[in-house]
């Protein structure tokens, strides 16, 4: 019986020190706990967006979107056998007066593109033809779309 007694005392006793109210000094320690541990979803670039969720900035949507998504997929021309096809990516702007090109090599980012006639688009040494779905870079087509 009075081991009985003992088992139940200590466990009243053990149950009454975990339930103690927490002071200031443990509720700043978890909060800092909180900061130090990264959120879930990855790192984020320089505008906020999302890289492991396959976000990146769009200067006409000035936002973050998936490309993917968002844009018309534009297939290279040229496909080397076994090898993964990487597909370039345009957004085109609400009013239609600009593209933005999201280019598989990552050299430049935000090529934004301007309507110089109907259907196409052009800047430098890119041009875009939306009627035929074609991205042409220095005079010659690099990538093409589906036309529907």
């Amino acid at each position: 019986m009075r081991k009985l007694a003992f088992i139940v005392m200590s466990l009243v006793t053990f149950t009454a020190c975990n339930n103690a109210p927490k002071n200031s000094e443990s509720k700043e320690t978890t909060d800092q706990s909180k900061e130090a541990t990264p959120s879930i979803g990855g790192s984020k670039d320089e505008h906020g967006c999302l890289v492991a969720a396959g976000q990146t900035w769009s200067e006409i949507k000035q936002g973050c979107i998936q490309v993917f998504n968002v844009g018309l997929r534009l297939n290279p021309t040229e496909k080397e056998e076994g090898k993964a096809v990487i597909s370039a990516f345009v957004v085109l702007s609400e009013d239609k007066s600009k593209v933005e090109l999201f280019l598989p090599d990552d050299s430049k980012k935000n090529i934004i593109l301007d309507k110089v006639e109907n259907d196409i688009y052009q800047k430098d040494n890119y041009k875009y033809d939306a009627k035929k779905s074609a991205l042409y870079v220095d005079n010659t087509i690099k990538y093409t779309g589906d036309v529907e």
